[in-house]
Formats: structure tokens, C-alpha cells, sequence
């Protein structure tokens, strides 16, 4: 039977095409389709981003009411949406009313970097967010998985899925006064956040979600490794609980995104408070948008 490689070969030479001009010729078409298959990926998750923020909708935010603001306004009262202004979505300082982040598009960009980042430089561990609201940034990290063909990690979804807790003024003076319990838009059920996942073909077997108090739930959650911690508890209490159960499984070299750094002091003074406790005080957090904040742990 003919040796269909010495065929291909002697067609080859017939032809007048050396080999190394054939190989090259094969590797400019490998990186035409890499290039192709980046382009790709990369409107993938632009489109998720912008998806997840509202921002392809033009989604109007909801106003910040209490719920002592709502049951004072009687029983006709209705909220009214405020326009959607660009500006104030990419700095994420507003609250959609339907999407499903309300980090802006500054601090969905920052987590796609760092994400894809970490997955470049072999980091190892899982995703993780404290604090996920309607799991937007959640759904965005698989997005970055799944568009990267990384099947060796997954996102941790880590809520009360019951709004923020009242402020522990006696034990976290710094709380004191960020009644932030009463803002009902903030509580988003187990249920309506994986069905958010599953809306986008993401709920699998790479998402695990962690249900309860920070206090109870995060020192137990089965998390071994993390390779990007992502901070929005917003109170000085769900900050420094996430960090002191979480930050000794970040890997060296992981990355650490805190949403609340420059919204709260209280959150900003939790972050340094720990960092100052481990003895890495000198630690210095790079900005995003003036709200949202990210250091690198040492290697």
C-alpha cells in the first residue's frame, strides 16, 4: 500500500514547495486563526460585560431608597427609574434596574484583566466573591473561564442572598451609621442569582455557591486555593470577616479586588487594619475608577 506521507512529500517537491516554506506557510495560517479565535473571545466577553451592566440596554438605574423611606411614602407609591447616563455606568455609580452588575464598566474591565492575567501566569486557584448582589461579576468570571477553555477552576459565589447585615456598631465602631440593611434593591435570593447563571448557559459544575453570614460560612466554605479574591461586602464587618477567612488561601502572586475601597472608609479601614495585622502594611492598593481598588499578594 503507497505511503500516503512520502506521497504527500514527493507532490510537495512536484510542486517546486519547500518544506520550510510549507511549514511557514502552515504557521501563518495557525496565527491567522488564533488571531481570529482572540478577536473572537474578545467580543464575547465585551458583550457580556456590557450585558451584565446594562450598558448594551441602556438600563436605567433605580434610586437609592430605604425601606423606612418606602413604608413612610405609603402604599401608592411607586419607584421611579432614573435615566441611563453613560458616565455614570462606566464608573459604576448607579444601580441598574434589571442588569446584573452595578460595578461599572471601569471595574468589569479591571476584573476581566486580572482574571485572564492570572490564568496567563498559571496563578493557581479559584475565583472567588464575597458579596455578589445579582451575581453579574460571578457571571462574568465564568464567562472568562468558559472563553478561555479553563476547566481546571472555579468561581466561588459566596452571599447572605439576604441583603447586607445591620451594622455592629458595638463590635465594628467603624459600621456604625451604614444602615445598608435597609436597602431592600440590595437582597437578591439564592435562587434569582442562579437563575442569572443559568440565563447565560453558565450554571455548571465550575460554580459553587456559598449561602449565609460571612461570620459563619466563608472560615468553612471548601475552598482550597485562590487565585482572584474579589471584596464587595461593603461594611468594615463583611470586609475584614472575608479577609481573615480568605486571604491566607490566596495563592502568591493572586490578585486582590476590593469594589468598596474608596466608597467607605470603613471598608478601606478594614482592609488596612488586616493588612497591618499580617505585617504587610506596606501593601499599596492600585486604583480602578476611584471606588474599586486591587493589590497583588507577594509572591
Amino acid at each position: 500500500m503507497p505511503n500516503p506521507i512520502k506521497r504527500i512529500t514527493r507532490n510537495l517537491r512536484d510542486l517546486k514547495v519547500g518544506r520550510k516554506s510549507y511549514e511557514a506557510g502552515l504557521l501563518a495560517k495557525v496565527v491567522q486563526v488564533d488571531a481570529a479565535k482572540s478577536a473572537v473571545v474578545d467580543r464575547y466577553l465585551d458583550l457580556m460585560r456590557d450585558v451584565m451592566i446594562g450598558r448594551l440596554t441602556r438600563d436605567p438605574a433605580q434610586p437609592y431608597i430605604t425601606r423606612p423611606q418606602i413604608e413612610a411614602s405609603g402604599p401608592d407609591f411607586v419607584i421611579q427609574p432614573v435615566a441611563y447616563d453613560e458616565a455614570t455606568r462606566d464608573n459604576g455609580l448607579d444601580w441598574p434596574m434589571t442588569a446584573f452588575s452595578m460595578i461599572g464598566t471601569k471595574r468589569m474591565d479591571n476584573l476581566r484583566g486580572i482574571c485572564i492575567a492570572a490564568i496567563a501566569d498559571g496563578v493557581g486557584g479559584d475565583f472567588v466573591e464575597t458579596g455578589v448582589w445579582r451575581g453579574g461579576a460571578c457571571i462574568f468570571m465564568r464567562a472568562i473561564l468558559e472563553a478561555h477553555g479553563c476547566t481546571d477552576r472555579k468561581v466561588w459565589v459566596c452571599d447572605s442572598f439576604e441583603g447586607l447585615p445591620p451594622p455592629d456598631a458595638g463590635e465594628f465602631p467603624a459600621d456604625e451609621g451604614l444602615n445598608l440593611n435597609e436597602y431592600d434593591g440590595l437582597s437578591i435570593s439564592l435562587e434569582a442569582v442562579q437563575d442569572n447563571f443559568r440565563s447565560f448557559g453558565l450554571l455548571d459544575g465550575q460554580v459553587e455557591f456559598v449561602k449565609g453570614w460571612f461570620k459563619d460560612t466563608l472560615h468553612v466554605a471548601p475552598i482550597e486555593r485562590i487565585a482572584v479574591l474579589r471584596l464587595d461586602g461593603d461594611l468594615y464587618q463583611s470586609t475584614i470577616e472575608a479577609l481573615e477567612a480568605l486571604y491566607p488561601k490566596v495563592s502568591p502572586g493572586g490578585y486582590v479586588i476590593v469594589d468598596d475601597y474608596g466608597a467607605f472608609e470603613a471598608c478601606r479601614k478594614a482592609v488596612h487594619d488586616y493588612l497591618g495585622k499580617i505585617g504587610s502594611g506596606d501593601i499599596t492598593l492600585a486604583n480602578i475608577d476611584g471606588i474599586g481598588a486591587w493589590f497583588q499578594k507577594p509572591a
